[in-house]
């Protein structure tokens, strides 16, 4: 299982006002978006010229997010976002929280931080989704020092995402950094049972260990992530750790 960004391909249930010739074109874009992207392009642009509305922004939007053109997107889903606040569309938070986690990929935390609150402000999202954008929220704020609203922020997403390891694991180490050892231990309990084989959440583990002053705890943490997902940047963090066991060579 990855633990990254997730920008989900699906907009919530169309509303039953929308006629059934433009539902279907939207769903065929979002179908095009996820396995043919640069179709998807063509479709939305052309859906766009002949007079189509915030939803061909959107999935224009996820046509660029799909191929990693994360700060085109977000433009892209900030324009559907004010369309459908414009046609009081409920899908507008939604749109918003897709516009903050494409800034979030394309390492933009303040407009990050700016679209989410957009998109929490309404509380129109529900669940899941809503937990997500608090999720997202709470990275952005992290991102720009703000660890006590990325607390709060964190304590909403693991009640509403708590099937999601990423909460679990971003609230454990938040925790760590923050020096409450007893919190991180939980959380990191939580995305363990939930994501044991990510590299990403074996490494936190080990570094909990480490902090609580228990060694072998860290090193079997930090080794089981030396083994999962070779490459990744947990995995080289993991071996990098494990270095400083190694025992050096007698002259």
């Amino acid at each position: 299982m990855m633990l990254a960004m997730v920008l989900a391909t699906q907009a919530p249930t169309a509303l039953t006002a929308d006629i059934s010739p433009v539902r279907q074109r939207y769903e065929h874009c979002l179908e095009l978006a996820a396995k043919d992207p640069p179709a998807a392009e063509k479709e939305a642009t052309s859906w766009m010229l002949g007079g189509g509305t915030f939803l061909a922004h959107q999935c224009l939007g996820l046509s660029y997010t799909t191929r990693d053109r994360w700060s085109a997107g977000a433009a892209e889903f900030e324009i559907a976002a004010r369309g459908a606040d414009v046609a009081r569309d409920d899908r507008a938070a939604y749109f918003w929280a897709q516009a903050g986690n494409a800034w979030l990929a394309a390492k933009d935390a303040s407009k990050a931080r700016a679209d989410l609150d957009a998109a929490l402000s309404p509380h129109t999202l529900v669940g899941l989704q809503s937990g997500e954008a608090y999720l997202d929220r709470a990275r952005a704020y992290v991102a720009t020092g703000d660890m006590a609203a990325a607390r709060a922020d964190l304590d909403h997403a693991v009640v509403e995402a708590d099937r999601d390891p990423l909460a679990w694991l971003l609230s454990a180490t938040l925790a760590r950094r923050t020096g409450d050892l007893a919190r991180a231990k939980k959380d990191i309990a939580e995305a363990l049972a939930r994501a044991s084989d990510d590299a990403s959440v074996q490494l936190e583990a080990g570094n909990i260990a480490a902090k609580d002053g228990d060694e072998a705890g860290a090193k079997a943490a930090w080794g089981r992530a030396a083994a999962l997902q070779p490459g990744s940047a947990a995995n080289k963090s993991a071996i990098a750790a494990l270095a400083q066991f190694d025992t050096p060579n007698t002259p």
